[in-house]
């Protein structure tokens, strides 16, 4: 059997440039951004599900016998790339990222599964830096689209290798509330709990009807703008880790918020660091840690690896893995365990020669 596949693509590619005899007229776009598209309902019919049912459900407008559709949730240069697909099976995403979300909100609406993936694992795969910088834009799209799940637990996954430069930006302020669950409720969060707590009331008061810039003394707020904000972080505070705090962080943080808090959770909290006991209601694991350290903090790891880097970046935690190869508490304290767990490691890093760390790069 002879295949002569590529004259058969060839010829039926030059159908979508040369369409004298088109039966589809499709108006894509809004308001002074509309442009008509002409097409064939056979080819439609064939390469798309959504086309293929709205053809044959009698959702068509007919007007001097010609097919009309119209598509204002999409724009011209989208749907201009999805005609292209839908004709040739080719698709250039190069200098797209201006419109790369709006093809897989089009994708996922026109029912083109395969295009649909493709964009998906583009933006995993060859646009990691352009997704990290735009969480604020993917993780709302990623989140609404609920084939998306590659990229959402991608998104996800990115955010908590580094978390602390996405949680600080003021972007975090807008995060959607179901994200943000998303986000608190993982234990590989891995952020301080005083600093995820300080940023979930800077969310809470910004999310908040009433409080916000004009309204941020905390001093002046009145009851119900406290009722207010504990209404708006009700489903949080039980994703919060409140026996990771130290007793300044209680004190600081937690007691001038008492009023946002349920008054069985805030009595054991309190009982916790007045009398050591534990919580009964309350009983989340820590989350894991960049480093497994009793000495370093995450942010003194940001900086080690910016001197391994010879970089002033603050976004490499996600090069390095710290795996602890010796603790003098648990090794013990002496030359030749040292040398013996130590020795030939390859890089490491030695905080006042307690604990020693090998750094491998991932």
């Amino acid at each position: 059997m002879s295949i002569f596949h590529s004259n058969l693509l060839r010829d039926i590619s030059s159908i979508l440039n040369d369409a004298d005899d088109f039966n589809v007229i499709i108006n894509v776009g809004k308001y002074e951004n509309i442009k008509e598209f002409r097409a064939h309902s056979v080819i439609l019919r064939a390469r798309c599900p959504y086309f293929k049912a709205a053809l044959s459900n009698g959702w068509i407008t007919k007007q001097n016998d010609m097919i009309m559709f119209t598509k204002p949730n999409i724009t011209p240069t989208v749907f201009e790339m999805v005609l292209k697909y839908i004709y040739t099976g080719e698709l250039d995403l190069t200098n797209q990222l201006g419109s790369i979300l709006d093809l897989l909100v089009a994708s996922d609406e026109l029912l083109l599964e395969e295009l649909f993936t493709h964009v998906q694992e583009y933006l995993i795969e060859k646009q990691t830096t352009w997704v990290q910088e735009n969480f604020d834009l993917v993780l709302p799209i990623a989140f609404k689209l609920t084939e998306c799940k590659k990229l959402q637990d991608y998104c996800l996954d990115s955010i908590c290798a580094n978390p602390q430069p996405f949680i600080t930006s003021k972007k975090f302020r807008s995060l959607d509330k179901n994200i943000l669950y998303g986000l608190l409720k993982r234990d590989d969060f891995s952020v301080e709990e005083g600093i995820i707590w300080d940023y979930l009331i800077k969310w809470g008061i910004k999310q908040t009807p009433g409080l916000g810039k004009k309204n941020s003394d905390r001093i002046k707020w009145s009851d119900s703008n406290y009722q207010a904000l504990k209404e708006t972080l009700n489903q949080f505070i039980p994703l919060i880790r409140f026996t990771e705090f130290s007793s300044a962080e209680f004190f600081d943080k937690i007691r001038p918020y008492k009023a946002i808090l349920p008054i069985n959770i805030y009595d054991e909290i309190e009982e916790y660091y007045f009398k050591n006991v534990q919580p009964k209601t309350m009983n989340l694991t820590p989350r894991k840690k960049i480093i497994e350290s009793n000495l370093i903090k995450p942010k003194l790891v940001n900086i080690i690896t910016s001197w391994i880097e010879r970089k002033g970046e603050k976004d490499l935690l996600h090069k390095y893995k710290f795996e602890l190869i010796y603790r003098s508490s648990q090794d013990g304290l002496n030359t030749n365990t040292f040398r013996t767990k130590c020795n030939e490691q390859g890089t490491n890093f030695i905080p006042e020669e307690i604990e020693v760390f090998k750094i491998i790069t991932i």
